[in-house]
């Protein structure tokens, strides 16, 4: 490709905000679609950044005209929904090129009962399950399990995309029947099948690699926090905030990739499903020993807000050598800080909040200017130089630093000059405190 490029971006979310950053750092692209986006994205940028609301990501379709619209060099798609529908394979088929799986290889994050049965065929440890295809089997099954174990940890999980929602925890038969019945809520769950898993307790982690289908690189691990209260309280969400790297992965580096990221990647291709584009890896240290909880098809959120920001190597460079299968010729050079991203929501989120919407956020423009600190948007509306909130989580402030105290002190500092008319802002007050308390350890 020529020097000057057009770059297409699918997706709507703070992630796909840092994306659209890693791509405006390469000399290579001059312009840059984000598609729908929001409005934040665009606003204070380096190079022509262009948001383009009209279209959805579950309709390819429409991702396609806007494509055939701007004709850019590469799209990037993103976001979860869009590649669960095919969209890289009907913009490819139309002469596209374009980074992230297929459909038949995203199948690991978008059919969770497929997943789970690839992790069999190929050794990859992780939790009993079933699955089911009516209720009446589901509670037979629980019944029988807490039986033997009234308080016995488990998940029941939708089989389809739910936004990181539909993991569903429970410890006690009346709490499992509940999630049992709660399955019909879901619209994404792939038909009436769902998963009854075991609970595994440990430590989480999130591992993130970049594949053309053969060879791979792989990034800094790091932590999310999924659920919306302090130490992992409350409902789950997509995502609360994160940090990189997680120490806890240190010791497990070289075992983590041999059982979890090679055997994907090489059982991906032995079945004709080369994997090419980001690979997620969500995992729990139980008992020493490294375990999968879930694959996904693409950056996470908000771990990509503390990885992909490390990288120094131009993100254009890994990415067509990815698409050339030329992965292996590269080198991938990341940073030695240490990140922690915090998420600002609106209250009520995961639940009801739409009291929220329309609410005028303060100091965005004031934590931007903190020292070593970048705001990236998932739903903040901009009108008149102002900003609004428009969504659950809203934006993710993001903080590097020296070490995990430094970035730590950072983002919160500049958390604490953003607030929502009403009080109606949310975030979590503890995010990295595990490896606070580790480094403080290794300091004494």
């Amino acid at each position: 490709m020529n020097q000057y490029l057009s770059i297409m971006v699918v997706g709507s979310g703070a992630r796909e905000h840092v994306i659209s950053k890693a791509y405006e750092r390469s000399p290579q692209v001059n312009r840059i679609i984000v598609a729908p986006g929001n409005d934040f994205i665009g606003y204070r940028r380096q190079k022509e950044v262009v948001i383009d609301k009209e279209c959805s990501l579950k309709d390819p379709n429409s991702i396609l005209a806007l494509a055939k619209k701007y004709k850019p060099n590469l799209v990037d798609v993103a976001q979860d929904d869009a590649l669960a529908q095919g969209t890289v394979d009907l913009l490819e088929e139309n002469g596209f090129p374009v980074f992230g799986p297929r459909k038949n290889a995203a199948r690991i994050e978008w059919d969770k009962r497929w997943s789970r049965e690839f992790m069999q065929r190929h050794g990859i440890p992780q939790p009993e399950f079933r699955y089911f295809e009516e209720e009446n089997s589901a509670i037979n099954y629980a019944e029988e399990i807490y039986r033997k174990d009234p308080s016995r940890l488990t998940y029941t999980k939708a089989t389809g995309l739910c936004s990181g929602k539909g993991a569903l925890k429970s410890t006690s038969l009346e709490q499992t029947l509940r999630n049992i019945k709660r399955m019909k809520t879901f619209p994404d769950r792939a038909g009436d099948i769902f998963l009854i898993e075991e609970g595994l307790v440990g430590e989480e982690f999130s591992y993130y690699a970049i594949s053309d289908g053969k060879t791979y690189y792989i990034f800094k691990s790091a932590q999310d926090n999924k659920t919306v209260l302090n130490f992992d309280e409350g409902d789950q969400t997509g995502g609360m905030g994160a940090i990189s790297p997680a120490m806890i992965t240190l010791p497990f580096a070289g075992q983590i990739e041999q059982e979890m990221i090679l055997r994907a990647i090489r059982g991906m291709a032995s079945e004709g499903n080369y994997y090419k584009g980001i690979l997620y890896l969500g995992g729990i240290i139980v008992d020493g020993n490294p375990m999968n909880i879930e694959y996904n098809a693409r950056w996470g959120d908000p771990e990509c807000q503390v990885v992909l920001p490390s990288v120094e190597t131009d993100y254009v460079d890994i990415v067509l050598a990815c698409l050339e299968r030329r992965l292996n010729k590269i080198q991938v050079q990341q940073d030695n800080k240490t990140r922690v991203c915090v998420v600002g929501s609106s209250r009520g989120y995961p639940n009801d909040y739409s009291e929220v919407k329309g609410k005028r956020i303060n100091g965005l423009e004031e934590a931007m200017e903190t020292d070593g600190v970048a705001i990236f948007s998932a739903g903040v509306d901009v009108e008149d130089g102002k900003f609004y909130a428009n969504g659950g989580r809203l934006f993710s402030v993001v903080a590097e630093g020296n070490d995990i105290l430094e970035a730590k002190q950072r983002a919160y500092s500049a958390m604490a000059r953003i607030s929502i008319e009403g009080n109606n802002l949310h975030y979590r007050t503890d995010i990295g405190w595990r490896d606070v308390e580790r480094f403080l350890k290794e300091r004494l």
